[in-house]
């Protein structure tokens, strides 16, 4: 009895053990299939939704490619492509780089410049000659070997955030991190919780921190209004002023300079928080209990 009640209290330990491991185990899930563009909606500025025009968003070797190869210059033609499903409290981690020389035609400050858009409108909320989604911006910059440049920077296209507590009125707000000059490829990861707080991480480095994004402040400024950025549906905009904005849809950008992407991953940080579900996670950050799953 005494040595069946031992292999009864062991099994009970292991199996304990073995959900502790499996509730504690993260689930990450590639945004890209390393093929082609499936999941992804584009939109670039006086085109209709996934008209790629000439090319600009590629797929070779396993990246997403900005692409200006059939461009002869660049005008207005800002573009994103939007993963099809939003998401609110997540991480999300990827390694971009900059190459070659920027496209005729493209803005001074746009060399070396792009990001990715979080919390943002769909594709298909846009206005057609819109240049930038409403979104928070993690804006990713390219060193000029002239001085530093940072990265991992905040850009608040139609929003606004606050800083140490207090509301920054600025579109950009520089990052914290090194200067990463020439093509190498660099690592950048955000945490994002909801309307809450937000993190951007350089190499591993946390390089900005803001809090209580909300819809507002302007489209790029106080004084640059969502008429002048060719916002679709203005007044609906205009009446969501100061509300919180908590979720979205993550874009890649592309705004004159070819960069690449890869290993795009998202780690959903919403889901069942009942510790008896079957797919409980004891790293989610916000309950979705709906989705909760029992062993009958």
């Amino acid at each position: 009895m005494f040595k069946n009640l031992c292999l009864l209290f062991l099994s009970f330990i292991s199996l304990t053990s073995f959900a502790q491991k499996a509730a504690d185990k993260e689930e990450w899930q590639s945004l890209f299939n390393g093929k082609d563009l499936t999941g992804w909606d584009i939109k670039i500025a006086g085109h209709k939704v996934n008209d790629n025009h000439k090319n600009t968003f590629i797929v070779e070797d396993n990246m997403i490619r900005v692409n200006y190869k059939e461009y002869d210059k660049f005008t207005t033609e800002y573009g994103h492509m939007y993963y099809n499903k939003p998401f609110s409290h997540y991480k999300i981690r990827l390694q971009y780089r900059f190459t070659g020389n920027q496209v005729p035609g493209g803005a001074s400050w746009n060399v070396r410049n792009s990001g990715i858009m979080l919390h943002s409108q769909s594709a298909a909320s846009l206005g057609l000659d819109q240049d930038f989604p409403i979104s928070l911006e993690m804006q990713y910059l390219g060193g000029l070997n002239a001085g530093e440049r940072t990265t991992g920077n905040l850009c608040t296209p139609g929003t606004i955030v606050e800083i140490n507590g207090k509301v920054d009125q600025a579109h950009c707000i520089n990052s914290t991190s090194k200067t990463y000059n020439g093509d190498q490829w660099v690592t950048a990861e955000a945490i994002v919780l909801g309307d809450s707080i937000v993190y951007h991480m350089i190499e591993g480095d946390t390089v900005l921190t803001f809090t209580n994004p909300k819809i507002g402040g302007g489209y790029v400024g106080k004084d640059h209004t969502f008429k002048d950025g060719k916002v679709g549906s203005e007044d609906d905009w205009i009446r969501k002023d100061n509300t919180p904005l908590g979720s979205g849809y993550i874009a890649l950008q592309a705004e004159s300079h070819p960069i690449d992407f890869r290993n795009i991953q998202l780690l959903n940080l919403k889901g069942c928080m009942n510790p008896k579900a079957t797919n409980y996670k004891s790293y989610y950050k916000y309950p979705d209990n709906s989705t909760c799953t029992f062993n009958k």
